[in-house]
């Protein structure tokens, strides 16, 4: 199962442990009983992680939504301002990216003048 989510078991035990994910249910060997709600629920706590969100922030979501329907707007707002941030990292990326490539293009110029000098 946790290669399935992306996770490890220990991920998976430090979520628990700090109250990100539910309490799971377990069968009568012990075993986790995962229903299609902590699924999802981990597959969205696993994109906000892959996309730096800390988990103190992933936490307060949590809680807003265990308050109810009526923190909506302090949810939307906390997802705002997490979309701005990666919006900021991709511009980031772009403009590094973009050197990158030049820098590559340089180098294949090179390596087209250097077959030129080859001596037969």
């Amino acid at each position: 199962m946790t290669e399935a989510m992306g996770v490890t078991a220990h991920t998976l035990r430090y979520y628990e442990k700090i109250g990100l994910l539910p309490s799971i249910e377990r069968d009568a060997s012990g075993y986790r009983r995962y229903t299609e709600e902590d699924l999802n629920w981990l597959k969205f706590i696993t994109k906000l992680r892959e996309s730096n969100m800390p988990i103190r922030d992933i936490l307060q979501y949590g809680a807003l939504i265990k308050e109810g329907n009526h923190t909506r707007a302090a949810r939307k707002e906390l997802l705002q301002q997490h979309k701005e941030y990666i919006e900021q990292q991709m511009a980031l990326l772009q403009v590094g990216l973009e050197i990158v490539n030049e820098k590559i293009m340089y180098y294949q110029e090179k390596e087209k003048g250097d077959q030129g000098l080859c001596q037969t």
